[in-house]
């Protein structure tokens, strides 16, 4: 009898990339763009100059895949740090039993619903996973929602579970529902906002098109994402992550209902501190601009938080502590998207913010300073190795790019298309952009090193640059969920406790989907008279 042979462990499969990376560096020749810095919807950058590109020396990595590692390690240490922040602080709030409590009683409620026949009909949790990744799908299509997500996965991953679903799912609420909207970018700044500035096209024109193709996506994704969840919920060992997700089944196993429900001091004076800090914020700046994509509205956000913040504190309160700490989540969450469309805020504001909600959580509990330490530093080292991962990740594109080949790729694809018809250039571009999306997973990045190009050649075929954008919208989005460089998608799995060649094997059908049902989206751009084209 064969023995069976034993899947890689996450950390040799990323390394393995590693050393193949460097493998590439020895026979692709070297070579360089010369590049030009410009002004983009006010953002000054850095853009490749057309017919520009020139062979080099080139430079095989042979011991440099070792100090990748730790150039992976710099490069990627925002979400490293994010990430050890975000679970320290979850730690914190978790030993309060508070999110067990929420889930609980979320639950409760929507086990209640069913009484309605139309709820009943539809099944109350297809109706709950449908509104949750609608609402993360139109985060990630109008301002660009990814790493944040890393903060949701402790939320939905012991929810999806205590459901009767799996890790998987719990990460398909977030993550991939933010994907599937980032690919259908709305008013996305970082990917749309940037692809159609550097093409010099009016700012989120299209926007008509743009609209039903996330509505397309999003049904064929959560349509595939309804399918998986009833399979598991009719058989949860048919989950390849069924014995991973032995970790969240015992972490989940506290004993709510013999919970016992109190409210101390402590509670009453963290509510009176943050209170005031609102009071002062809603007097400092009572009124907010939120952009949402090419426009911005003013709104007294600050002043309506406060009054928020002070009648549902009061409420919970009386309650217990536990709903209190979930009311500081829920403010958490919501003041998170109040800094991203209305301040800008990126990890290292967002970090802060929930370690600033796992203090109050544990001072709340009336928790010693020593106490709360110690739960921060339980949860940082019971996420260490998620963090770890992202920066063994993105040692892979450093190889690449120290290997002096990213530009030549570049150069050799863009000439493979010179030849090629109307709708062959824009699927080769869409194809062009979904590989390259394994090398340069940031979407701003690989705008600013392709659409310049792309844009220039699209007039020279008679293809819209519309059209061109449409092309790295989809190339840029699908594969964010599946490649290894991605530091988001690795540091996901991490937190949610998935190896990563797992996910990959889930997740190839879908891939393959969507990949098909992008390159189907963009035949009209090319065949129809479409507004904005």
């Amino acid at each position: 009898m064969l023995k069976k042979r034993k899947i890689p462990h996450t950390y040799v499969i990323v390394f393995i990339i590693i050393v193949v990376a460097a493998a590439l560096t020895w026979f692709v020749p070297g070579g360089n763009f010369n590049r030009e810095k410009v002004t983009v919807n006010g953002t000054e950058r850095e853009v490749i100059v057309n017919n520009s590109f020139q062979y080099t020396e080139s430079n095989p990595q042979t011991w440099e895949i070792f100090s990748a590692l730790f150039d992976g390690f710099v490069n990627t240490s925002h979400i490293i740090v994010f990430i050890l922040m975000i679970g320290g602080a979850f730690w914190i709030m978790n030993e309060s039993k508070a999110i067990d409590v929420g889930i609980y009683s979320f639950l409760k409620f929507s086990r209640g619903l069913e009484s309605n026949k139309t709820v009943r009909f539809l099944g109350v949790d297809n109706i709950i996973i449908t509104l949750i990744m609608l609402m993360f799908s139109l985060f990630g299509a109008i301002f660009g929602m990814s790493e944040e997500t890393i903060a949701f996965i402790i939320i939905f991953v012991p929810l999806s579970i205590t459901m009767g679903y799996d890790s998987i799912l719990g990460v398909s609420l977030c993550f991939v529902a933010a994907g599937l909207g980032f690919a259908g970018a709305l008013l996305n700044p970082f990917t749309i906002g940037i692809a159609q500035g550097l093409s010099d096209i009016p700012l989120f024109s299209g926007i008509e098109y743009r609209m039903f193709c996330w509505v397309i996506i999003n049904l064929v994704g959560i349509a595939y994402i309804l399918r998986y969840a009833n399979k598991i919920k009719k058989n949860p060992k048919a989950s390849l992550v069924y014995e991973d997700d032995e970790y969240w089944r015992n972490k989940g196993n506290a004993d709510v209902e013999s919970t016992k429900f109190y409210t101390p001091k402590s509670a009453w004076v963290t509510f009176v501190f943050i209170a005031a800090i609102f009071i002062v914020y809603a007097i400092l700046l009572p009124f907010t601009e939120l952009k949402v994509g090419k426009g911005a509205v003013e709104w007294p956000v600050f002043p309506v938080l406060a009054g928020l913040f002070i009648l549902s504190g009061i409420f919970s309160l009386r309650k217990s502590v536990h709903f209190f700490i979930l009311n500081l989540l829920m403010f958490t969450i919501l003041l998170l998207l109040v800094g991203v469309m209305g301040y800008d805020w990126y990890v290292k504001e967002i970090a802060t913010l929930f370690l600033a909600m796992g203090i109050f959580s544990g001072i709340a509990m009336n928790s010693s300073a020593n106490k709360i330490v110690n739960d921060f530093l339980a949860g940082s080292k019971d996420i260490m190795s998620a963090a770890l991962i992202v920066g063994l990740a993105g040692g892979i594109i450093v190889v690449l790019q120290d290997g002096n080949i990213i530009d030549t790729l570049l150069y050799y694809t863009s000439e493979s298309m010179s030849n090629l018809g109307r709708m062959a250039s824009v699927s080769m571009m869409y194809l062009f952009q979904t590989i390259l999306n394994v090398a340069i997973p940031s979407g701003s990045g690989k705008a600013a090193l392709t659409m310049p190009m792309m844009s220039q050649f699209s007039d020279l075929i008679g293809v819209s640059r519309q059209a061109t954008v449409m092309a790295f919208q989809f190339g840029d989005g699908f594969t964010n969920m599946i490649t290894p460089t991605s530091g988001v998608l690795i540091g996901v799995l991490g937190v949610a406790r998935i190896p990563y060649e797992k996910w990959v094997k889930w997740i190839a059908p879908f891939m393959l989907i969507l990949i098909i049902l992008g390159l189907l989206l963009l035949i009209p751009t090319v065949t129809m008279d479409l507004k904005g084209f």
